[in-house]
């Protein structure tokens, strides 16, 4: 039995701010995104990124418009400082993108870093070490002053080799690592200590991020955090906040949002959450969340599946088919009511109006994505979906009542073979249902001729394998093909009538006519649809009559009266 959390764990302590504005703000502007996939995201994978792949993400990571892009640990391996220096040496960093290498603060790691800057237009060194009491007492055996000195003294040692680069801009990055831990009085003290070092202005910022290395409160918690930081830091004009958060509790991109309304700058991510643990705050879904609100977030995700699919090659993991806006499945609904709702919300939903769709969040074409899977069909699914599917894959628009009755014959389908069906297999139940029936009843030819006022038909079928020639008049085509097939023992009447324009057209390139008629036998019982397809409307018509007449069934259209000789 899972132990008793009172027993073994604590709340985390509110934060002594009586006067926070977050709660009442909103995201008004994109931050500063600055992406950790090539480090952070590749020291969490099974089998970390070779050149190629490194390469090939850094390039998509700049199309995707990131302007800072946090590449490597270059102290920690060879592999990581030679990739660092093949960036450089190869030209491969555009001019507006500004790469970023981190280290921890000890003096040879500082050093190697800086060797393998060497050329570099601009950089940012990004520094941390451990300042929440845990590491510091258990993990590491420093006093507070010994942790504020070890973060001097690193940034000092970075400031000296950056006047020895004149060609190379250096932008100090500091992060007190676990600062959601840390006594918040005493991260302030860290960071102002480091800020000083550097001598930190207005036109030379530094660089604070905050992080959330591991999630241990709610995100109003850390929110809270970052509002009393920013109201605390000295030379706040002298900083850029920076969020790092991880997602141990969940909640990563919540804590990124309310860290933004708390006054925070910029923000430190991977695309799709990857990263240590639980992984890195989502910078895809935090970037869509924005867009969705009327805000850009100056991040180019108009191709989500080709980003999706770059980065599952890369990075050798599956991206989730339920991932907010990228997965496979998160603009597709199975559920009957939600078909409904999606089906009832594109018809009404104008080009120049705002976006205003059931269950659907964001356009699926904002992000690269097609129309074509929204709805897909299971054994949960109902009518509209169905009739969703008929009409955008197939052209044909099913009145509501025939929706319910095919509806029901895709359920006996699913309930039997299970799993889901796709818009083929819908459309070859359609087909087997309504226009490959020719039992009893065998369309062959029809000749329409006038009689007066009235309309005639000459029509050739085939009853029960025998070629009956039945003669009929009437109002109209329709009319008259009721009355000539009442000369074959055949009573049925016609309840309704619709005929459509087919759209995709048919294989030659010409529209095809849908007839859909609703009928019922000769006691007026057992109504069902019929359906015609053809070039010719007339044609289709009585093609739909006979569909109508071969699914009633020999008891229903026959009645007492004796079927054709």
């Amino acid at each position: 039995m899972i132990a008793q959390p009172s027993q073994k764990y604590t709340a985390f302590p509110p934060v002594n701010l009586t006067d926070r504005q977050w709660p009442s703000r909103t995201i008004t502007q994109a931050p500063i995104w600055m992406s950790t996939d090539l480090r952070d995201g590749n020291q969490a994978l099974f089998e970390p990124m070779n050149a190629d792949k490194k390469m090939q993400m850094f390039k998509m990571l700049c199309d995707i418009g990131f302007k800072e892009i946090e590449i490597a640990f270059p102290s920690a391996s060879e592999t990581e400082f030679n990739f660092v220096r093949g960036l450089i040496e190869g030209g491969h960093i555009p001019d507006d993108v500004t790469i970023e290498v981190l280290t921890q603060a000890r003096e040879h790691l500082i050093r190697r870093t800086f060797e393998s800057l060497k050329g570099a237009r601009r950089a940012i060194v990004h520094v941390y070490n451990a300042t929440c009491k845990t590491f510091r007492e258990t993990v590491f055996g420093m006093s507070k002053a010994e942790v504020v000195q070890m973060a001097v003294d690193a940034v000092k040692l970075i400031r000296e080799l950056a006047e020895q680069m004149p060609e190379t801009e250096i932008v100090l990055e500091y992060s007190p690592e676990l600062f959601t831990a840390t006594e918040l009085d005493f991260a302030k003290e860290v960071c102002d200590a480091v800020t000083a070092a550097w001598g930190a202005t207005p036109q030379r910022k530094v660089i604070l991020n905050l992080p959330t290395t591991v999630e241990i409160a709610t995100p109003n918690i850390y929110a809270d955090q970052i509002e009393w930081m920013h109201k605390n830091l000295a030379r706040r004009d002298s900083v850029l906040i920076s969020l790092h958060p991880h997602n141990d509790r969940g909640t990563a991109v919540a804590a990124a949002e309310m860290g933004l309304m708390a006054g925070a700058d910029r923000v430190e991510g991977c695309l799709f959450g990857n990263g240590e643990r639980t992984g890195n705050v989502d910078l895809v879904t935090l970037a869509l969340n924005m867009y969705t609100q009327g805000v850009h977030p100056g991040l180019d995700f108009s191709d989500i599946n080709a980003v999706a699919r770059t980065f599952e090659h890369c990075s050798q993991l599956p991206v989730h088919p339920r991932h907010p806006y990228v997965g496979d499945l998160v603009f597709t609904a199975f559920s009957g009511s939600h078909q409904d709702a999606i089906k009832k919300g594109f018809a009404a939903q104008k080009a120049e109006e705002q976006w205003s769709v059931p269950y659907l969040p964001i356009d699926p074409a904002d992000v690269g994505r097609s129309y074509d899977s929204v709805i897909r069909v299971n054994s949960q699914s109902g009518k509209g979906g169905i009739a969703y599917l008929m009409e955008t894959e197939h052209g044909v628009v099913m009145p509501r009542r025939m929706q319910v009755e095919f509806s029901g014959v895709v359920q006996k389908h699913t309930d039997t073979h299970g799993g889901e069906v796709s818009a083929g297999d819908i459309w070859d139940i359609f087909s087997r249902t309504y226009l490959d029936n020719a039992t009893p009843v065998d369309y062959r030819e029809h000749h329409l001729f006038e009689h007066g006022n009235a309309q005639g038909i000459r029509l050739t079928v085939n009853i029960d394998g025998k070629t009956h020639i039945l003669s009929g008049e009437g109002n109209g085509p329709i009319n008259a093909a009721v009355h000539a097939l009442q000369s074959a023992g055949i009573r049925i009447q016609v309840r309704s009538y619709e005929e459509r324009s087919m759209v995709p057209m048919g294989e030659d390139g010409n529209a095809r006519a849908c007839a859909l008629m609703e009928i019922a036998g000769a006691a007026g019982n057992g109504e069902c649809y019929g359906v015609g397809i053809d070039s010719n409307i007339v044609t289709a018509s009585i093609k739909a009559l006979i569909s109508g007449i071969n699914r009633l069934g020999d008891e229903r259209i026959y009645g007492d009266h004796p079927q054709a000789a």
